[in-house]
């Protein structure tokens, strides 16, 4: 049960106007008790101090009286995890944050208690106020703990280590088991998410200074060729990651695969990878991070190159025999009319041309092709055939001989000993 609906709400309406010499008294025990704590000022250091223990006692008062929320108790969370990242800063141990976050539950506990006897809780109320106050106490000690630790663990470049274990795992060809996974996350200080997208990077970078520049959750090999970097629950925050990654990517071509469940991270990697080689062949364009969900018709024609060109050696036969300029231009048009369902005024506005032109080259493409352009299968082929050959560029690499396979007679066998 949850004990801040045992204690009675009217001891938060009690306790409020009382907060900030609450927080007062507990800022002077810490200071009198821990010597590391006795220190010249520093402002800010202070003010981070200070709203840590105004938020975690505004917090706890908002719990009893049931309207504290979930995002409140995140913001607290966060806010504790920035002092344990600023006290492994300052070089304080852990032992010595635990101390102070100790001393000072204990001094606003002694005003929980002075209120429990002003208000006369019985002892089943005073049990149910223990037991919150040494849940929220709990949880704000975890939340300094983690951030002291991932600081510590970062300085010594040992969380970047784990990361990248964890990384090689995950794109790892024999996919590693869920509870492994977890495992090595709660190591990596990583919390595992529901889907992923991978972003494959070209070019190369300074490796230190792109893995400053990422946002946080981002795991990243900047190392590997391409280089790799795995977005957590990327369709949450949807087009703020291109922005937020713009500064490590430093406008060095990226493609960002599709995002799947983390089980099946190794097929975004091979999409985002495969769509980077496209981006730095021409085909696809290179402005900007690439999403392969907007090119899927491309990718899947560039997934097995020789197929397609054998598809538009068979296909495209027809035009292999006219010189190269005219090839192409009958090329863009049959492509443009059969996008355009055979219509001559829907072909000549896509290709900008008048569509008497457009009549006239239909008439040299019926006689090349004959009745094959009005079979449903043949046109389907043709602009699978076409679209890859716009998509590169030009037909004529896709009109380039086929080699044949190697046949054996029954004789040839038989004179091997096969």
């Amino acid at each position: 049960m949850d004990p801040f609906a045992v204690v009675p709400q009217r001891l938060a309406e009690f306790l409020r106007p009382q907060l900030d010499e609450i927080a007062g008294e507990v800022e002077r025990e810490v200071q009198l008790q821990v010597p590391e704590y006795a220190r010249p000022a520093d402002d800010a250091y202070v003010r981070t101090i200070r709203a840590g223990v105004n938020q975690a006692l505004t917090l706890f008062v908002d719990r009893i009286a049931d309207t504290g929320k979930k995002r409140d108790l995140e913001h607290v969370v966060h806010t504790y995890q920035e002092i344990g990242r600023g006290e492994s800063g300052e070089g304080r141990g852990l032992e010595v944050l635990q101390a102070a976050l100790r001393l000072g539950g204990r001094a606003a506990w002694r005003r929980m208690m002075k209120a429990a006897d002003e208000l006369t809780l019985d002892s089943g109320e005073v049990a149910a106020l223990a037991d919150a106050a040494f849940t929220h106490m709990h949880e704000i000690m975890q939340a300094a703990t983690e951030g002291h630790t991932e600081a510590r663990l970062r300085s010594s470049g040992e969380l970047q280590r784990r990361r990248k274990r964890l990384l090689d795992l995950l794109l790892a060809d024999l996919p590693a088991s869920p509870e492994t996974v977890e495992e090595l996350a709660r190591a990596a200080r990583w919390p595992v998410p529901r889907r992923v997208a991978v972003i494959a990077v070209g070019g190369t970078g300074q490796e230190e200074d792109e893995r400053q520049l990422l946002p946080a959750g981002v795991l990243a090999d900047m190392t590997a060729r391409p280089a790799r970097l795995v977005i957590p629950d990327p369709d949450t925050t949807g087009p703020s990651h291109g922005r937020a990654l713009a500064p490590a990517l430093r406008g060095r071509p990226a493609a960002v695969g599709p995002t799947v469940p983390l089980a099946q991270i190794a097929d975004s990697l091979r999409w985002a990878a495969r769509a980077l080689s496209l981006i730095q062949r021409g085909v696809l364009p290179g402005e900007g991070l690439v999403r392969c969900a907007d090119h899927l018709s491309t990718l899947i024609l560039y997934a097995d190159e020789s197929l397609v060109r054998a598809l538009s050696h068979r296909v495209l036969a027809p035009l292999a025999g006219i010189p190269a300029p005219q090839r192409d231009r009958l090329a863009e048009t049959l492509l443009a009319w059969l996008q355009s369902e055979s219509s001559v005024g829907g072909t000549a506005l896509r290709l900008h041309l008048h569509p008497q032109t457009v009549r006239y080259r239909m008439r040299q493409l019926e006689k090349l092709f004959g009745d094959s352009l009005r079979d449903s299968e043949t046109r389907f082929e043709l602009e699978l055939a076409l679209r890859a050959g716009a998509a590169s560029g030009s037909p004529r690499e896709h009109l380039q001989p086929v080699p044949e396979p190697v046949r054996l007679s029954v004789s040839s066998v038989r004179s091997t000993g096969g």
